[in-house]
Formats: structure tokens, C-alpha cells, sequence
């Protein structure tokens, strides 16, 4: 299987759900690049393009949720989190409607179009929202259960979607998705890598590098960014007392946050982030745009080496 950006399983699990007549997607005018123009295709008659009006759309999910409809409203990350914000706050969080938000072309990978599109707060924004749950997969595996797994939950959902094609982790007969529960996918002694989304795929190379260098690392993947899973995170600094939190985000407020909040309170470890460090992004190729931002495998290593040299 070649490399598939979230955006197009997303719009792949869509179709496949949407035989369920409950199920109804809107769109601002970007269908064919959020993918969603694969459900048009299939149910016309439950799609319905709201136009470059993102706030509206927001409202007109709620709307339609309040007469129980499961709505996906559907626009690129930084209209649906930044534009729309107040409508997802008041009209969707508030009442906790059944509206799950795709958010596509989320982070720097969105390579070309630059800082104006490339959100890098979106994550601290909706973690901010009572009522939100926030969904970050890593694969297209992983994509088509998180929207599985927002149409069962009832409440608001954000699924942060990718427009770059990423590489497959899991396989989807073997594969389980828990809401809420992060997936461990290598064990290890010395440091725990916490990844999300586009970046898991990034600290699997990582976890190599470290292997060869005779660290043992624990990597999780953390779909759920909020509700965070909790006990996994406690359990981790008991098994190695040192962490680091990749995202494809600005440092403050995201998932490193996240991780790091759980471990003040319940389980004191070092903590290092590997994420964007309070910049704007700009236009350019995606992979040298991540590696110019510190989005490297090897930023991953140096961070996990400080976590491990501040271990007590």
C-alpha cells in the first residue's frame, strides 16, 4: 500500500458509514480536497455544500443536529478551528450537539500554502472547548476507526486530518481503536515517546535510531488527544521516568501540554517537546518545511538523550 493522507481516508470512511440515513456531511465550498466529494458522490441527498461561510456551516450543523442528525461539517483546519470558532463553541459545545468537525490539511505539512493555512494552534484551541473530544490519527487505518468511532460517540468531535500522504502503521484486520485509549506500539525501559498524527510515523524512525544507539524506547501513539488517556501516561513514567511529546503544533497548548499536564499533577517526570516553538509557519515543500521546524527524527533522538540525562 503506497502512502495515503488522512484527508482521503477520511472522505474513503465517509462513504463507507454513510449508508446510515442519520448521517449527513456539509462542506464549505472545498469538497474535492476534503475528500467529502466521495460521500456526494455516493448519498447527493445527505451532502450539502453550505459555501466559503465557514460560521455559518457550524451553525447549520447544530441545527441539524438538534433534529437528531449525526452532521459532519467538513473545511480545512485553520477555517474550522480559528473562522468558526465561536460557532463551534456556542452553537456546538455548549448544547454538546452530535457535530463532528473535519478538520483536513491541518499543521506545516501543508506545505505550499503557507502560514495563512498552516494551523499550528488548532489542537489548544478545541482542548480549550468543555464538551470537545479530539481525534488525531496517524493512518489511514487509523482514520477510517476514528470516524467509526465519532459517529458512535454522541457530542462534538474535531478529527485533525493531513493533506500529505503518510505511510501505513497499522494493519486494519489486526487493528483496534478505543476512544480515549492510546496504542502502544513498541515497549521500552529508558524513555517514552508520545506521538500524534503525522509524527508517529516520524518517531517509529526515531525509536530506530535510539534502538541502534542502545536506548530502549517506549513509543505510544495518542489518537485521543483529548480525553487523554490518562492511566497510560501514569503508567508509562512508572515503567521509564522520562518522556517526550511529538506534534506537528506550536509547543504551547497542544498535545505536549496535554501530556505534560497529567504528569505535574499524577506522575513527575521530565518532560521534552518536539513540536513547532512559537512561529508561524510559511510556504514551502512539506518534508523540508518539517525538518526546518525541528519535525525530525533526529530532533526526537537529541530530545529523548536531555529527557533520559534529567532523570533522577
Amino acid at each position: 500500500m503506497g502512502n495515503i493522507a488522512t484527508r482521503e481516508a477520511y472522505g474513503a470512511a465517509l462513504a463507507e458509514f454513510g449508508a446510515d440515513k442519520n448521517i449527513v456531511v456539509l462542506d464549505a465550498d472545498l469538497s474535492k480536497s476534503t475528500k467529502t466529494a466521495t460521500f456526494q458522490k455516493k448519498y447527493p441527498e445527505r451532502f450539502f455544500n453550505i459555501g466559503i461561510a465557514e460560521g455559518n456551516m457550524m451553525s447549520v450543523a447544530a441545527g441539524m443536529a438538534t433534529c437528531g442528525k449525526t452532521v459532519f461539517a467538513s473545511t480545512f483546519a485553520i477555517f474550522a478551528a480559528e473562522r468558526a470558532c465561536e460557532q463551534v463553541r456556542t452553537s456546538i459545545c455548549y448544547p454538546k450537539l452530535n457535530v463532528k468537525i473535519g478538520a483536513t490539511h491541518a499543521g506545516l505539512s501543508v506545505g505550499e500554502d503557507g502560514a495563512t493555512h498552516q494551523p499550528l494552534e488548532d489542537i489548544a484551541i478545541m482542548r480549550a472547548m468543555p464538551n470537545m473530544t479530539i481525534l488525531c490519527p496517524a493512518d489511514a487505518v487509523e482514520t477510517r476507526a476514528a470516524v467509526k468511532a465519532a459517529i458512535d460517540y454522541k457530542g462534538p468531535v474535531y478529527l485533525r486530518l493531513g493533506r500529505l500522504g503518510v505511510p501505513a502503521i497499522y494493519d486494519e484486520n489486526s487493528f483496534k481503536f478505543e476512544l480515549g485509549k492510546g496504542v502502544v506500539i513498541s515497549e521500552g525501559t529508558d524513555v517514552t515517546i508520545f506521538a500524534t498524527g503525522l509524527m508517529v510515523h516520524t518517531a517509529i524512525e526515531a525509536v530506530k535510531f535510539l534502538t541502534e544507539e542502545g536506548i530502549s524506547a517506549r513509543l505510544v501513539d495518542i489518537h485521543t488527544i483529548k480525553p487523554i488517556d490518562k492511566q497510560l501516561i501514569i503508567d508509562s513514567a512508572a515503567k521509564t521516568g522520562a518522556f517526550v511529546t511529538v506534534e506537528e503544533h506550536n509547543i504551547f497548548g497542544g498535545f505536549g501540554s496535554a501530556v505534560a499536564e497529567v504528569a505535574s499533577q499524577y506522575c513527575p517526570v521530565p518532560v521534552k517537546m518536539v513540536a513547532v516553538n512559537d512561529m508561524f509557519g510559511k510556504s514551502g515543500k512539506p518534508y523540508p518545511l518539517l525538518e526546518e521546524y525541528g519535525l525530525t527524527a533526529q530532533n526526537i533522538v537529541s530530545k529523548a538523550k536531555e529527557a533520559i540525562s534529567m532523570k533522577k
